[in-house]
């Protein structure tokens, strides 16, 4: 877990916001020594430190609340994604049982 949370510092250290962080964009080398965080498919590049990001995406399970709330947002909503993929991992489920955003 500690190479991903290097991994998204490098990312976040360059401006830019993953905005989809989550189990399945997680990926092991072949020996299973070096995790790596992928598909930046939806990524965003910032201007500046302070810009906002205002596109609610991602994967509903790990967005955070102002994401969930069309609030704007900056890496510090990769970082809630991160704290929920952590509760996944220690507890094999998601944090939140909802059947959508509403709930």
């Amino acid at each position: 877990f500690v190479q991903l949370c290097l991994a998204m510092k490098h990312v976040h250290d360059r401006k830019v916001l993953h905005r989809d962080i989550k189990s399945q964009n997680v990926f092991l080398t072949q020996n299973r020594k070096v995790m790596k965080l992928g598909d930046f498919g939806i990524a965003r590049v910032l201007n500046a430190t302070t810009e906002l990001a205002r596109t609610a995406c991602g994967t509903p399970y790990y967005m955070s609340p102002e994401i969930c709330d069309n609030k704007p947002y900056n890496d510090k909503s990769d970082v809630w994604s991160m704290g929920c993929l952590l509760y996944e991992l220690v507890t094999l489920k998601c944090p939140f049982d909802a059947r959508d955003m509403r709930d």
